[in-house]
């Protein structure tokens, strides 16, 4: 899958992603009150049943997701998931203060679905305006179950999806909390990506982008 784009295709869409979750980092330390530390080593692209199985190998089964679809030039679906152990400690991180386990598991679902929305939101919206282009993003949704559920929303999926998938680390009030980010687009809108990137290559190198044997 990784070579529907090249290396320099991929750096330039790993260097929007940090930008972005830099951005999101930023909203939720203003949410929060304090420091927040938000880290994507590399972005990489798998089919959905890479991503499926990369999910059960390394996580519990039981998943909660925040989901977005996003609509433009590129459209698909954006997935922040995380393990459902994981869910109640990452909204006690950032609501904060003593509040008792009932409280938080009142306020979990409104909570997950507002960090769900800084980060993907910052995400693709940095990405966009790196493209300049325009994305409009549906409101988020709350998921929660196995790894398969994420990528098989109706309507069904086409067998040439791929998964943008990368893992995301967040370092908040010293906790190490640990998810991913994984968005899932068509063929069609992988290609009219590549266009844009290597659009965005050539105006931030200031030249043409080196050729490859790929069409």
């Amino acid at each position: 899958m990784s070579e529907l784009l090249n290396e320099l295709e991929i750096d330039a869409l790993t260097e929007m992603v940090n930008i972005g979750v830099g951005r999101a980092a930023t909203s939720l330390r203003d949410m929060v009150g304090e420091q927040v530390l938000l880290s994507v080593p590399k972005v990489n692209l798998v089919s959905r049943d890479t991503a499926i199985r990369t999910l059960s190998e390394n996580e519990v089964s039981n998943l909660v997701g925040i989901h977005q679809v996003f609509e433009g030039e590129i459209t698909g679906r954006a997935f922040l998931i995380f393990p459902d152990t994981k869910s109640l400690e990452l909204v006690r991180a950032v609501i904060g203060g003593e509040l008792s386990l009932e409280e938080i598991i009142e306020l979990e679902h409104e909570a997950l679905a507002e960090i769900g929305n800084i980060i993907l939101n910052g995400c693709l919206a940095t990405i966009a305006n790196l493209l300049q282009r325009n994305l409009k993003m549906s409101l988020p949704e709350i998921l929660r179950g196995e790894p398969a559920l994420f990528f098989n929303l109706a309507p069904p999926p086409e067998a040439g999806d791929v998964v943008m998938f990368l893992y995301i680390n967040f370092a908040i009030r010293n906790r190490d909390i640990g998810g991913y980010i994984a968005m899932v687009m068509d063929v069609p809108s992988l290609s009219a990506l590549r266009l844009l990137l290597r659009e965005f290559i050539e105006r931030t190198a200031g030249g043409s982008v080196p050729s490859d044997e790929r069409p």
